[in-house]
């Protein structure tokens, strides 16, 4: 119901502001794991439902280490001459491979290799067991996981980073459900989501542009000026919004195609009005990112 979704909302979007702009990214960095490991048990729910058991504890600890991979990679930029407060070398206690996410996806495979050939399960599940643990950790681990390093990104408002990719989603969200129960007649992806119109995302557009138009109108307040760039920050921001906006309505829609195809509404019930944790971030997880490669390439500061 949708005074539920509203006290929902009420509750957390506050929280997670004040979190994203008011506590260090190692805070960020335990905030996401805590919410990568709720969102693949959602995930893994799903698996079970068409019969593929994930290796669970083994994938949630491959997710936290990918977490804390891109926090030690993200204080090694800083270490390294870019912006940022560090003052030591990480590489006293971390060699420097282990900070690189390839790393642990690589410690992820070894481990999957000793589970599937002397785990006593029958061996008949080990490709589905493989599958859906593997893609739990390709599809929302890893995606998930680059909050942390726009969260310290070393262009200097790494937190305004952040909350923008938050805020254009949920601006997008919130203006897709209204206009699409409103004047939604065309359906988007019918086969997916029977719900979701061309109405609802065109109006899913239109807020996350609006919302990245606020964010280039006050950029002057927290934009670094080592940010060099060959457009302007509202075009910067403009430009992020839209793509933000796609890669987070093909991520709703990912979303959706896992949960027809396990046969059920939703994620989980653990936010009222809203499903389950994996509900809630699905486009998140591909928004994220997608800003942050968008930051990498366009910008000449080494992210």
């Amino acid at each position: 119901m949708t005074w539920k979704r509203v006290a929902t909302a009420m509750v957390l979007i506050p929280v997670v502001v004040v979190l994203v702009l008011y506590t260090s990214t190692v805070v960020v960095a335990v905030a996401t794991a805590i919410i990568t490991v709720l969102a693949l048990w959602e995930y893994f729910a799903l698996g079970d439902a068409i019969g593929h058991r994930a290796y669970r504890l083994w994938t949630i600890f491959c997710a936290v280490l990918l977490v804390g991979s891109q926090w030690l990679e993200s204080r090694s930029q800083e270490i390294l001459g870019w912006p940022g407060p560090a003052s030591y070398s990480l590489h006293r206690f971390f060699p420097a491979i282990l900070e690189l996410p390839s790393t642990v996806l690589f410690v992820f495979v070894l481990g999957m290799t000793v589970l599937m050939l002397w785990a006593k399960r029958p061996l008949v599940e080990a490709l589905p067991a493989a599958g859906i643990s593997s893609s739990a950790l390709l599809l929302v681990a890893l995606p998930l996981s680059y909050a942390v390093r726009l969260h310290n990104s070393p262009l200097g408002f790494g937190p305004v980073l952040l909350l923008f990719a938050l805020v254009i989603t949920w601006t997008g969200d919130t203006t897709a459900y209204f206009v699409g129960r409103a004047v939604g007649k065309h359906p988007l992806a019918p086969h997916i989501s029977p719900k979701k119109t061309w109405e609802g995302a065109i109006g899913s557009m239109v807020g996350s542009l609006v919302a990245a138009a606020f964010f280039g109108a006050l950029s002057n307040r927290w934009v670094n000026p080592q940010w060099e760039h060959t457009f302007s920050p509202m075009s910067q921001f403009l430009i992020m919004g839209f793509l933000g906006n796609i890669a987070g309505q093909m991520g709703d829609l990912l979303e959706s195609a896992y949960k027809r195809s396990a046969g059920v509404k939703d994620s989980g019930g653990l936010l009222p009005g809203h499903g389950g944790v994996l509900d809630r971030i699905d486009a998140l997880i591909l928004c994220i990112p997608v800003i942050w490669y968008y930051l990498v390439l366009v910008n000449p500061v080494k992210l």
